[in-house]
């Protein structure tokens, strides 16, 4: 199957709480006019991204119940992410980690360390 850079991010699957971000070049600002200042972005404490990927949220355990014909996807049930595929994501590099993936780099990024979200309103 030849990959093209649309489909190539479709192998990835992003577990729990986390985030796939695709981390956004620097001073690049927004249509509204959001971006982080130079000065934040050096110190590496703070960065923006978009999100491309989201796990399904935080798992709650079903009670065990002996019923054999429910499937196991019935014994998980999960409290979906607040973070939407799109959003702008300003989040703390501490509690990142970056990897690179096809040549790109990418920030695997838990909800907890997200600090504020940009969602367009068509999306």
């Amino acid at each position: 199957m030849l990959l093209t850079h649309d489909n190539k991010l479709k192998k990835l699957i992003v577990i729990g709480d986390r985030l796939l971000i695709r981390p956004s070049k620097p001073n690049e600002q927004t249509a509204s006019g959001l971006y982080l200042p130079p000065g934040v972005q050096e110190k590496e404490k703070v960065q923006q991204g978009y999100v491309i990927k989201t796990g399904p949220g935080y798992a709650i355990p079903m009670p065990i119940e002996n019923e054999s014909w429910k499937g196991e996807e019935e014994q998980v049930k999960y409290v979906p992410l607040q973070a939407k595929e799109g959003d702008l994501a300003i989040f703390l590099v501490s509690g990142a980690t970056e990897v690179i993936y096809e040549g790109e780099k990418y920030f695997i990024v838990p909800q907890g360390a997200i600090l504020m979200l940009e969602r367009e309103e068509d999306l």
